[in-house]
């Protein structure tokens, strides 16, 4: 394995982890965000109220992207394996 495809394997491997964990944590942060802007409008300082909807949210969105995010995941480990064969000679 020449160091151009080690180098191009990782960068691929650290693109799919921040836009696989990006894809799962920001709308989270959002959702957490409008929330806690309710809560000083409203002055309720309860801190488990934020607490279901971001769970809910996080849900919904390992449902509805959670085929994308797993077949960007096995695409990289069967290229990292189809790989092994050419680097070990």
């Amino acid at each position: 394995m020449t160091p151009e495809m080690s180098v191009e394997l990782v960068s691929e491997a650290v693109m799919t982890v921040i836009s696989t964990v990006s894809i799962l944590v920001v709308p989270s942060l959002l959702v957490g965000l409008v929330i806690s802007i309710f809560q000083t409008a409203t002055q309720i300082q309860e801190q488990t109220l934020s607490f279901l909807p971001r769970l809910v949210v996080t849900l919904l969105v390992v449902v509805f992207t959670g085929n994308w995010l797993l077949a960007r995941i096995v695409g990289i480990f069967h290229q990292i394996f189809t790989n092994i064969p050419g680097s070990l000679g």
